[in-house]
């Protein structure tokens, strides 16, 4: 995945301690209820869609930005279906960093999915009852987004 050039600049400085960054997650449905799904090209693994906002831009417009970016599908963010800090990450080259996830559910309105950026290798639209292996982290947001509850947070301790 492509470091933005912000996260460079501060990098060229903080080294590789912790950095604490938003992150947004975009779970996109079409209208035949089906997920769209990326084959990320770092992992090899089918994922959710998202990423981390640039300098000023608000977490529903980094979710369009993020789908249209990876797959040429336009979408319109439609409720935010979960709230939550996940736990730091240390990357290969020693960065560390802790995201705050905010995870939009979305609806296609325009575009074909295909890979659209060099972060997938593929990209598709999955029935909900049969999708690809799937770590944790998609699983849930796809099930948060399904249910019409209210927004998920992590209870307070």
């Amino acid at each position: 995945m492509a470091t933005p050039d912000f996260i460079r600049t501060v990098r060229a400085s903080a080294g590789h301690q912790l950095l604490w960054m938003p992150g947004v997650t975009a779970i996109v449905f079409d209208d035949d209820g089906r997920v769209l799904l990326g084959r990320r090209s770092d992992t090899r693994k089918w994922s959710v869609i998202g990423g981390i906002p640039d300098p000023g831009e608000q977490p529903a417009a980094c979710a369009v930005r993020e789908v249209y970016e990876e797959t040429a599908v336009r979408c319109v963010p439609e409720r935010v279906v979960l709230v939550q800090a996940l736990e730091p990450v240390t990357y290969p080259n020693e960065d560390t960093c802790q995201f705050m996830d905010i995870t939009f559910r979305c609806r296609a309105v325009g575009g074909e999915a295909r890979v659209n950026d060099d972060e997938s290798l593929d990209v598709g639209w999955f029935p909900v009852d049969s999708l690809p292996e799937l770590d944790e982290f998609g699983r849930f947001r796809v099930k948060q987004a399904l249910a019409d509850d209210p927004t998920w947070f992590d209870p307070m301790q």
